[in-house]
């Protein structure tokens, strides 16, 4: 253990912060199964992009390895979708809200912690409600299928959920 000023490190320590291409949404929704099965509860997932990033396909994935049968739809209009599986799926959509209070307004703090796992799509629009620890996953179209996710983890997430290398590659032919 290093102390470098007032903070501390371990260089030995995960980065917290990686990314992932993928090349269909069903490498997408791979890459997200795989942070959906380490998930154990208590988890915010928070997601930026543009319309048509992926966000909902993202999503799905997590979905999945929450073992989660139903079909997951963006909720855009009724903002909140629950979905039982392993564990619950909060799946807060926010791109109808204009303001920081108007999400505060709708409780997204409430959906928040337990033994729930929470995915908030265009949290760009309330990044203060969802505290100090989370996932941040800003997704990019790169054209045709192609996505980018670059992952920010803060808090103690980021070992538990880091995706595997072998997530984003393309399933194996026997």
């Amino acid at each position: 253990m290093f102390r470098a000023g007032f903070y501390s490190y371990n260089r030995f320590a995960m980065p917290t912060n990686w990314e992932r291409i993928t090349s269909s949404p069903e490498e997408t929704q791979r890459v997200a199964r795989d942070i959906g099965e380490r998930c154990a509860g208590g988890e915010v997932i928070l997601l930026i992009g543009e319309l048509g990033a992926g966000k909902t396909c993202f999503t799905q994935g997590l979905a999945q390895g929450l073992d989660i049968d139903d079909y997951v739809h963006s909720p855009t209009f009724v903002m909140v979708g629950l979905y039982e599986g392993r564990r619950t799926l909060y799946h807060v959509d926010l791109y109808r809200i204009e303001s920081f209070d108007e999400a505060l307004e709708l409780g997204v703090e409430e959906q928040l912690g337990d033994d729930a796992v929470c995915v908030v799509e265009w949290a760009d629009r309330a990044m203060g409600a969802f505290g100090e620890s989370h996932m941040l996953v800003r997704l990019t179209d790169l054209g045709g299928s192609s996505r980018k996710l670059v992952f920010e983890a803060t808090g103690p997430l980021h070992e538990a959920l880091s995706p595997s290398r072998e997530s984003a590659l393309p399933d194996r032919q026997a």
